[in-house]
C-alpha cells in the first residue's frame, strides 16, 4: 500500500506540475510574452509549475487512494444480497427507461441533450431502490416457482457470534438441536481476536482461545445449520465489542453471547441479543419449595456443617448439615430457591430433618 501511495503521490506531482505549466503558459501568453524561455514567460510557468508538483504531491492520495477505501469500507459493509438486487434493479431501470429517452431525444436541441440522460439516472436509481427494498418479496417470488418455500425477513438470515460465546462452547451443542434456523456468521475480526487469544503468554487465556477455535472446528464440521466467516468489517471503530455491535446494526441481525456488557450496550443501541446464560436459565428444571430432590453431596460449603452438590442441569444445591454426607446421595427437600446474575441457587435441608419440623 505505501509502495501505491508513492507512485500514485509521483504521478500526481508530474500531472499537477504540467498542467501548472500549462496555466503559466496561458497566462504569460495572455500578459505579452511571446517568446519562450524569456523571463516575463518562465517567470508564472515556472511558479505555478513548482505549486503545481507540491499540490500534486500532497492532495494525490486524497484524490485516489482516500476515494477508493471509503468505497471498499463502504461496499464490505453492505449485504451480498443487497449488492446483487440493487445491480439488478439498476439493470432493469436503466432498460425500461431506453423507451422514455429515444422519445425524449426528439425535443428540442437544449433539452434532448440533457432530459434522455436524466430519465436513464432516475429510471436507473429508482430500479435499485426497489429491488433492494422489497428483495424479500423477489426472492419468495422466485423461491415459490421452484418450490422452495416461504420467506424470510431480513433479520432472520444470520445471527452473528461473539468471542464468549464461541470460547464457553455450548453454541455448538445448541446448533445440533435445531433450535438455531438462521445460518451463524463470523465475521474475520472476531476470528483475529480469538487468535490474539489463542497466542497469548498467560497461559488461562491461551487454553480459553485453542478452546474456542477447537469449538469453531466442531461447528464448522458438525452444525445442521450453515456456519459462514465474514469479511465485512466497521473499520472506524477499533474496539470488536463495537465492530459487532454496528454490523449487527448494519445486516438487522441479532448477536449471540454471553457477555453481560456487551448484553447491555447492544440492547441500548436497539441491536437484538441471544443471550446463552439467559437461555440456559429459561430450560432449567422448575423446583418449588418443599419439593423433594435426590442429591450427591460432593463438597464442603461456606458456611459451618454446609454441603454442596449439583443438579444434572449444573444447579448449586446448598445443603444444610449436609457435610457429614460427603460423597453420599442424599434425599434433600427444597427451603429456598435464588435467583442470581449467575444463575440459580438452591437451598435445602436433609428430607428427615425437615420432615420432623
Amino acid at each position: 500500500m505505501k509502495k501505491t501511495e508513492l507512485a500514485l503521490r509521483l504521478f500526481g506531482m508530474i500531472f499537477f506540475s504540467a498542467l501548472g505549466w500549462a496555466i503559466g503558459d496561458f497566462v504569460a501568453t495572455r500578459s505579452g510574452a511571446t517568446d519562450a524561455f524569456t523571463v516575463p514567460y518562465l517567470r508564472p510557468a515556472l511558479a505555478l509549475s513548482i505549486a503545481g508538483a507540491g499540490l500534486g504531491l500532497l492532495v494525490t492520495p486524497w484524490l485516489t487512494i482516500r476515494p477508493a477505501l471509503w468505497t471498499r469500507r463502504k461496499l464490505k459493509q453492505i449485504p451480498a444480497r443487497h449488492l446483487f438486487m440493487g445491480t439488478i434493479g439498476l439493470a432493469a431501470g436503466l432498460v425500461i427507461s431506453l423507451p422514455l429517452a429515444f422519445s425524449l431525444s426528439f425535443l428540442p436541441t437544449n433539452l434532448r441533450t440533457v432530459l434522455p440522460l436524466m430519465s436513464s439516472v432516475a429510471f436507473g436509481l429508482l430500479g435499485m431502490a426497489i429491488m433492494v427494498m422489497r428483495a424479500d418479496d423477489f426472492q419468495f417470488l422466485v423461491g415459490s416457482s421452484f418450490g422452495r418455500g416461504k420467506p424470510r425477513r431480513g433479520d432472520d438470515d444470520v445471527v452473528l457470534l461473539d468471542t464468549s460465546v464461541i470460547i464457553d462452547g455450548r453454541i455448538a451443542d445448541i446448533s445440533q438441536t435445531g433450535f438455531i434456523e438462521r445460518t451463524l456468521l463470523i465475521p474475520r475480526f472476531i476470528l483475529d481476536e480469538l487468535q490474539y487469544i489463542a497466542d497469548s503468554s498467560d497461559s488461562l487465556r491461551r487454553k480459553r482461545g485453542r478452546r474456542g477455535l477447537d469449538i469453531l472446528n466442531s461447528l464448522q464440521q458438525d452444525s445442521i445449520v450453515p456456519i459462514h466467516v465474514t469479511d465485512m468489517d466497521v473499520e472506524d471503530i477499533r474496539d470488536a465489542d463495537g465492530k459487532l455491535i454496528q454490523l449487527a446494526k448494519n445486516l438487522g441481525c441479532p448477536i449471540i453471547t454471553n457477555d453481560y456488557n456487551l448484553n447491555r450496550v447492544a440492547q441500548l443501541q436497539g441491536v437484538r441479543v441471544l443471550n446463552i446464560n439467559e437461555l440456559a436459565n429459561a430450560v432449567k428444571t422448575a423446583v418449588l419449595h418443599g419439593e423433594t430432590l435426590k442429591v450427591r453431596i460432593i463438597q464442603e460449603g461456606t458456611e459451618p456443617n454446609q454441603g454442596v452438590g449439583y443438579l444434572d442441569d449444573g444447579t448449586m444445591v446448598v445443603v444444610e448439615d449436609g457435610r457429614k454426607n460427603i460423597d453420599q446421595t442424599l434425599d434433600v427437600t427444597v427451603t429456598k430457591v435464588l435467583q442470581t446474575a449467575q444463575g440459580r441457587m438452591i437451598f435445602a435441608q436433609p428430607h428427615n430433618r425437615y420432615s420432623r419440623k
